[in-house]
């Protein structure tokens, strides 16, 4: 098959651990250097923890695999270091169109508001993500990433603190101990297995073929690139198929087999290249040729573990919840996993919270991997109906959607990935005040355009990997305002104030420990309901943790206890 991609093959390197008298004690391990390890491995060294990635392979993910990466996620790559290359490699879009037959039935906005740095969703082949992941990681000092190092065996000692790690290599075995374990190892998760731990769920009996296709043409012009998906397309009757544009003209699509269908065979070309000549052809695209980048054909879950935490162990993407493709919330959920997780380890670490501050990972992110599990579920089921009732149902709908507006909401061929509100969290400060809009407790945050030192800038660029107290002002601090944030940063968990100066406000001169910024546009103040006084609190994976009118430093100083599981 062709490919566009040269896959680099990563160098082995023998661990310095080998002919010690003594086993190494470190302070991190994150095993697997797939999308979701790096992510965590780079956000732990971006932070200071020293950490070593363990990976039993030498190079990145063969096939797209991975290949929509949200908005949200976006923001978090680009607190890694990589949203820029991401963004510039992959292929932008915001639009989606569901067909039935041949008659467009729904369509969707994923960006309807402008305002945002970041699109609603990219998309790239995840080994484009892997490779601008790495090289970040080998950018960082303390970041010690070894290829084709296995993990054979983890124990963990009751009483005692840490897990044993026993890792194989081509120059034998030598073991490990780390006071943390971060597990990234996928879907199939040997060390899941190794410590004998249960994850639970759905196998949906049907199979899909993904062919990823380089064109040699132009099927819509550059600026209308959108995701389509057919329900019973004439060119392949009964089924569903999935077509989405990635990086370099390859194009993705997904063909619906049935469960009775033979992987290896249809694996085959001579029965690839026709699926796809038919629907090229039944589209008006005669005239464009193909090559075959890569094929592969999958059988979907929607499980996940009782519990993300397992002592000393930290499961993280797929080796602790696996979602259907259909709605693009599996590498995204992963990547905020460990964005959720990685600033609690490293206070935790860091002896600045207790160890139950690691216990709110897990209830925050089972509580949206619930619900990433919920909504493929109910996609899959409209997608693939497991009876004749369900079918008709579906085909009922689908024909409805043709006519009326209200028949096209429950059209589902996968909510698209969105970014959980944490609504519930036991970390979240109550409201003290009214207060309209989305930007609740719990929720991640929206971007807004500012000006920052006269110049254009976001929002998110000015948040993120530490506690921020966002104080909305018209006008220059009084002393005592200075005096009050000021303290905040020489906390133990220091708090960083950023003044947002409202649109039309009297801009103010520098002030030592505070950043500025202004509204330019209004729609900061606008997205968090806020007026001059208003305070909002984010945590540093730029959730809100809590928010009030005016500014009490005691308030905050509760509202980062509670953040931190220190009250």
């Amino acid at each position: 098959m062709l490919s566009t991609y040269t896959y680099p093959e990563y160098a082995y390197r023998k661990a310095p651990e080998f002919g010690a008298a003594q086993v190494r004690r470190v302070p991190l391990i994150v095993v697997g250097a797939g999308p979701v390890g790096l992510a965590a491995a780079i956000d732990a060294a971006q932070q200071g923890l020293p950490v070593i990635l363990l990976d039993d392979d030498k190079t990145v993910s063969v096939g797209s695999r991975g290949l929509c990466y949200a908005k949200r996620t976006l923001e978090v790559l680009d607190r890694l270091g990589v949203g820029d290359p991401v963004v510039a490699k992959g292929v932008t879009w915001n639009v989606g169109r569901t067909f039935h037959r041949d008659a467009e039935v729904f369509s969707f906005n994923l960006l309807p508001e402008s305002g945002h740095r970041r699109p609603g969703m990219v998309n790239l082949q995840q080994y484009w993500l892997e490779q601008y992941l790495v090289e970040r990681a080998q950018a960082l000092p303390g970041l010690d990433l070894r290829w084709q190092h296995k993990v054979v065996g983890v124990t963990q000692h009751p009483g005692q603190e840490g897990a044993t790690v026993d890792v194989e290599t081509a120059d034998g075995a030598y073991r490990l101990q780390a006071d943390w374990l971060v597990v990234a190892d996928g879907a199939r998760s040997p060390i899941r297995r190794l410590m004998g731990l249960d994850i639970e769920g759905k196998v949906f009996q049907d199979r899909f073929l993904i062919a990823d296709v380089v064109l040699h043409g132009e099927l819509f012009p550059a600026d209308q690139t959108e995701r389509w998906f057919w329900f019973d397309p004439p060119f392949h009757t009964g089924q569903s198929v999935l077509l989405h544009r990635e990086a370099d003209n390859v194009w993705r699509i997904d063909f619906q087999l049935g469960w009775n269908a033979d992987p290896e065979a249809e694996k085959q070309r001579e029965r690839v290249i026709p699926r796809i000549r038919a629907m090229l052809d039944s589209q008006g695209f005669q005239h464009v040729g193909f090559e075959l980048e890569w094929v592969s054909v999958y059988t979907f879950q929607c499980r996940r573990m009782k519990d993300f935490r397992a002592g000393r162990a930290l499961f993280i993407g797929d080796a602790a919840h696996q979602v259907s493709p259909f709605g693009a919330r599996g590498a995204n959920s992963g990547i905020q996993d460990a964005d959720n997780l990685m600033w609690k380890l490293k206070l935790v670490i860091g002896g600045a919270a207790p160890q139950r501050l690691l216990d709110s990972y897990g209830e925050e992110r089972m509580a949206a991997a619930d619900e990433n599990i919920l909504n493929s579920t109910r996609a899959t089921d409209f997608i693939t109906p497991k009876s004749a009732v369900s079918q008709l149902f579906r085909n009922a709908v689908l024909t409805l959607a043709k006519e009326v507006p209200c028949g096209r909401a429950l059209v589902n061929s996968g909510r698209l990935s969105v970014p959980s509100t944490l609504e519930g969290s036991r970390l979240n400060s109550p409201d003290a005040a009214e207060f309209e809009g989305w930007m609740l407790p719990g929720a991640p945050i929206d971007d807004a355009p500012v000006a920052a030192d006269g110049a254009g800038s976001w929002l998110l660029q000015h948040t993120g990997n530490r506690f921020v107290l966002m104080l909305f002002v018209d006008r220059a601090p009084t002393a005592a305002q200075l005096d009050a944030v000021q303290s905040l940063a020489r906390d133990r968990i220091a708090v960083h104030t950023l003044h947002v100066l409202l649109r039309g406000g009297t801009p103010a001169g520098a002030a030592d420990g505070v950043e500025t910024v202004e509204d330019v546009q209004g729609l900061a103040a606008q997205r968090f309901d806020a007026r001059a006084g208003t305070a909002v609190l984010l945590r540093p994976d730029q959730h809100v943790a809590a928010r009030w009118r005016t500014l009490d430093p005691a308030a905050v100083r509760a509202a980062v206890a509670r953040a931190t599981c220190n009250d």
